[in-house]
Parts: C-alpha cells; sequence; structure tokens
C-alpha cells in the first residue's frame, strides 16, 4: 500500500496523511469499547479533496471509514482490526458557506460541529434546532449519516426533516451538487434522501443545505414528577393540546437514571425525583411573548395537577435555571458510565404502547436476569427510549456484560419486535448492530438496501459491514 499512501499524501498533503504514532483518537470509538487499526488517516480540507481520497483509494481496493467527530455509538465510524482501512476523517471540512436569511437555509461543510452551526444561525438572528448532548463535538456529517435525532425532534424532527440538499462524494469519486434550498423539488428520484441516514456506506457527505427557523420570543422550560409512564403519556397529550407546535421538548427520565446524576453529580440537585417512578422536562417556545408562554405552561401544569397526571411540577423562573434542568438530562449517560459499563438500547416504540413495553420488559429482566437495574429515559416525544441496563450493584460489570450482553438484548429486540417498534431510533446500525438487522428488517426490506448498495458502490469500498452485509 505504500503507492496509495504515496498518492493520499499528494491530494492532501503529508502532514494530514496520518500513520504512525498515536491515532487512538480516530481508532476507537466514542464509548471505549472498540480499538481499530487504521491503514491511516486521512484528513482532507475541501471536497475536490475528499473526491481524489476517494478515487486513489478505489483504485488500490482500499475501504475507507468516513468519519465525522467520532461521537458515534454503533461502532460505524471507527475502523476495524484488519489494518487495511483509511479513516476519511472531515473534520477539516468546517466553513460554515453562506446564510439565505430570506430563504431560512444555511450552507455548512460536513464537518462543521454542531455547536457552530447553532451559534452561527443564532449571530444570524435565526435558529438552527438540532441539539443532542454530543453537540460540542459531533458535526454535521456525521449527524446526516446517522440522521440523528435529539431532544427537538418532536416539534422539528430528525436531522433528515432539516435537511434541503447535500453535496456528496460517490464511491467512485465524482462530485454529485445537490445543495438546493428548494422546500419543493419534484424532478425524480429524491437523492438526498438516499443519503441520509446511510452511514458513509453509499457515498461522502460534504456538504449541506439546513434549514434555519426564527427565533421564538420565549423559551420556557418545566420539570414535573409524573406517577407512572402512562401518566407521562397523558401529560404529553396534554402539552400538544395546550402547546400546540410550541412543544419543542418532552423528555422522560426513570427514577434510577436520576438517582445516578444525584449520586455522581451532586452540585446539579435533581428535583422532585425521589417519591415518583419518572419525571418528565417539557420545553414551550412561544411565538408571542415571555408573559404569553409562562400562561400557557402554568394552565398546562395546573390542568395535569388536577388530572393526576403530575404529582408536582416546576418551571424554570430564567434562562440559568432551564439551563439546569437540561443539564440534569444530559448528564444520564455520564452518571451511567460514572456507575459502570451497561448495556444500551436506543429503541423507539409507538407512544401510545410505551407504558406496556416498559412495564412488561421490566418485568422480564428483573425475573430473568436477578438484580439487574434499569436506566430508562429519552425522548418520549417522539417515541425514542434510551432503555439501558445496568448490572447489578456491587456486581462485576464487565462479567456482567461478557455473561448477559447478548442475552439481554435479545430479550429487549423481541419485546420492541412484539410492540411494533424499532431497534435503532436515532443512532443508527454500524457494526454494532449490523448482524442483527436480518432478524429484525424483513427480507424485503433488506434485499432493496442491499441493492441500493451494490448499485452505487459496486465495489463495496465505503464503510464496508456497516448497517448491510454483501
Amino acid at each position: 500500500m505504500t503507492e496509495l499512501i504515496s498518492h493520499l499524501r499528494s491530494a492532501v498533503g503529508a502532514a494530514h496523511v496520518l500513520t504512525e504514532g498515536d491515532l487512538a483518537a480516530w481508532e476507537t470509538d466514542w464509548r471505549k469499547r472498540t480499538r481499530g487499526k487504521a491503514l491511516a488517516v486521512v484528513r482532507p480540507a475541501s471536497t475536490d479533496e475528499v473526491a481524489a481520497v476517494v478515487r486513489a483509494c478505489a483504485a488500490a481496493g482500499a475501504p475507507i471509514v468516513p468519519q465525522g467527530g467520532n461521537t458515534g455509538l454503533v461502532v460505524g465510524g471507527v475502523p476495524d482490526a484488519s489494518g487495511r482501512e483509511v479513516v476519511l476523517s472531515l473534520t477539516r471540512l468546517n466553513r460554515v458557506r453562506g446564510i439565505d436569511r430570506d430563504n431560512l437555509t444555511m450552507t455548512v461543510d460536513a464537518g462543521c460541529v454542531l455547536q457552530n452551526l447553532q451559534q452561527a444561525a443564532a449571530d444570524a438572528g435565526l435558529l438552527f434546532p438540532l441539539s443532542l448532548a454530543a453537540e460540542g463535538s459531533c458535526t454535521i456529517g456525521g449527524n446526516l449519516a446517522t440522521n440523528a435525532g435529539g431532544t427537538q425532534v418532536v416539534r422539528y424532527g430528525n436531522t433528515r426533516e432539516l435537511c434541503l440538499g447535500l453535496e456528496v462524494v460517490t464511491a467512485q469519486g465524482e462530485v454529485w451538487n445537490g445543495l438546493s434550498g428548494l422546500r419543493k423539488d419534484n424532478t425524480g428520484y429524491d437523492l438526498r434522501d438516499l443519503f441520509i441516514g446511510s452511514e458513509g456506506t453509499l457515498g461522502v457527505i460534504t456538504g449541506a443545505t439546513m434549514k434555519l427557523y426564527p427565533r421564538p420570543a420565549a423559551t420556557l422550560t418545566a420539570w414535573a414528577a409524573v406517577p407512572s409512564m402512562q401518566a407521562a403519556v397523558t401529560l404529553l397529550g396534554l402539552a400538544h393540546r395546550h402547546l400546540g407546535a410550541g412543544l419543542t421538548g418532552f423528555e422522560v427520565m426513570g427514577q434510577f437514571a436520576l438517582s445516578l446524576v444525584a449520586k455522581h453529580y451532586p452540585q446539579l440537585r435533581v428535583p422532585l425525583y425521589e417519591s415518583v417512578p419518572y419525571c418528565v422536562l417539557l420545553e414551550n417556545a412561544d411565538a408571542e411573548s415571555q408573559e404569553h408562554a409562562r400562561s400557557v405552561f402554568e394552565r398546562l401544569l395546573e390542568v395535569a395537577l388536577e388530572d393526576g397526571c403530575a404529582a408536582d411540577a416546576v418551571v424554570a423562573e430564567n434562562l440559568t435555571q432551564a439551563h439546569q434542568l437540561w443539564h440534569i438530562r444530559e448528564a444520564i449517560p455520564l452518571a451511567q458510565a460514572e456507575e459502570g459499563l451497561n448495556i444500551k438500547h436506543d429503541i423507539s416504540i409507538p407512544v401510545s404502547r410505551i407504558p406496556a413495553f416498559c412495564a412488561e420488559t421490566d418485568a422480564l429482566l428483573q425475573r430473568e436476569i436477578a438484580g439487574v437495574r434499569l436506566v430508562n429515559f429519552g425522548h418520549l416525544g417522539d417515541g425514542n427510549l434510551h432503555y439501558n441496563v445496568q448490572a447489578p450493584a456491587g456486581g462485576d460489570m464487565k462479567a456482567f456484560l461478557d455473561e448477559n450482553e447478548e442475552r439481554v438484548n435479545t430479550l429487549v429486540y423481541e419485546q420492541v419486535k412484539r410492540f411494533d417498534g424499532s431497534i435503532s431510533a436515532e443512532h443508527g446500525i454500524g457494526m454494532l448492530k449490523a448482524g442483527k438487522l436480518p432478524q429484525y428488517k424483513s427480507k424485503v426490506a433488506l434485499s432493496m438496501m442491499q441493492a441500493l448498495k451494490r448499485a452505487l458502490d459496486p465495489e463495496n469500498i465505503l464503510n464496508p459491514g456497516r448497517v448491510v452485509a454483501l
């Protein structure tokens, strides 16, 4: 592969082709459970350089692993252990190419960090609503490649719904410029949607045109203690009726999940969680005024307390308090990691069936595995739960994973299937779930996915072994 390395250095500059030294930042997945070995880490700075890298790799038959901020949770953006795969890091493609205020769009490089996009929109007096815990390090290209969700899907949709156009380098090293700012374009197949959510297996996203929104006049946050998951779903229905399109966030958090935050981050001062099985975090973005937002929000909570779907509730008095409440929600994965290794699930269930799913699956796991602890939290507003499983207290957590991970996954996924859900709501498939997909995707669906892969990447050089097997 000496000739390939020489071609890659010619394409992007020798300083940006890394083959020696500590490459752990590119070879280790976000959860630090998998470490691969790259033939090289290549860091292009433009779409033309990406295309040149892909052409060189295609000519040499070298597999390519596109990588953004490396914050993925399904081992889709790190190399395998073969030492044959080239990691294509897109973090140097980090320009905001332009903002069209009248069209409410922003065109950006794929390597832009999500938080920087949010700030660029805010500086223009507008809103880019995609928000998730890793926003300080994840990139918009990775968000698009995995169709990331986050905390505001209930109002704005997944990343797919926020994208109007893409620029993509194909498996042959050609550039498709589809950076349209059009909201209506019915000239044939929607190629954009082929690449969004494909996890780098069909093409390399290098740029995107994203939707922007007017900034709301006021945003308020509330925290409610609820007596059951069914009560949380009832509260969600009330929130839809009272707030309408103003409901931008609706998160549910189990008592044990919050107890981990209280244990490992006592400075966050978790409210109202000790006497109820769940708490809910709601956000209301109002187009009228702060006074109107508070009036509508407080009336919602009054009705919830009267109806019994909330046992207690508080409304953040200012932006600082609102940020503190969101910080508690975002600290759950960190607190869970502090507690020890765990088995993560990113599932979606029809909202109406979530209470029954939780009741039955909780009982099943506790019956099958003595002492198991359930860390259940997530985006109830769009039916997405992070239904995680922690080892029994005081036990050997690595041994627990080694002995029980496959069994726990099977128990949970079979329940998800029985309740007409999905085994991946917002994290993707990657390598982690690629072996499971044939069990939970129809043969017809898999056949069509494989046909697309063969048509667009016939040599199977783009992220092979991720998502679908050929």
